[in-house]
């Protein structure tokens, strides 16, 4: 995978297409954008609602905070995901022992099911996009991707 060479001329000149950050969301959303119309699609799920699932499906019972955190979703979307995600009965509420403020969220029988069926199709999903890139290229963004994300320090925000 060869740099993308940045614009010649002014080195003031900004060009939104060469930015990085900006480079790094566009793939993120061309990639994401198939997985996207299965949780939508099939399951009537958000994107965020799919995040607080595969979160509390990965790390067990949470707090919104440390979905928030983890996820780099801002707060009032999670608390509406959350709440959405209850109401469906894919989800259950506790009080928190550390926190009279916060509550502990896990999910119910109904969203571990949910978690399991759709955690499948991601792998399969996964499995096509480095399949597409082939071995040694998607072992090399993964680490320049990971790298980045450590080099980033804390989400903020929650």
């Amino acid at each position: 995978m060869q740099p993308v060479a940045p614009p010649t001329g002014s080195s003031t000149a900004f060009d939104l297409e060469h930015f990085l950050p900006y480079l790094l969301n566009q793939a993120a959303e061309a990639t994401s954008r198939s997985f996207q119309r299965i949780y939508r699609d099939d399951y009537g799920m958000t994107r965020t609602q799919w995040r607080v699932v595969a979160n509390l499906g990965k790390f067990g019972a949470m707090t919104a905070r440390d979905i928030c955190r983890i996820s780099h979703v801002e707060k009032t979307r999670v608390s509406r995901a959350v709440a959405a995600l209850e109401a469906e009965g894919l989800l259950m509420r506790a009080p928190s022992p550390e926190d009279g403020r916060a509550e502990i969220l896990s999910l119910s029988d109904k969203g571990r099911n949910l978690f399991e069926e759709l955690g499948q199709r991601a792998l399969a999903h996964d499995r096509e996009l480095r399949n597409m890139l082939g071995p040694d290229l998607a072992a090399r963004l993964d680490g320049l991707l990971r790298q980045l994300i450590a080099q980033s320090g804390p989400a903020s925000g929650c």
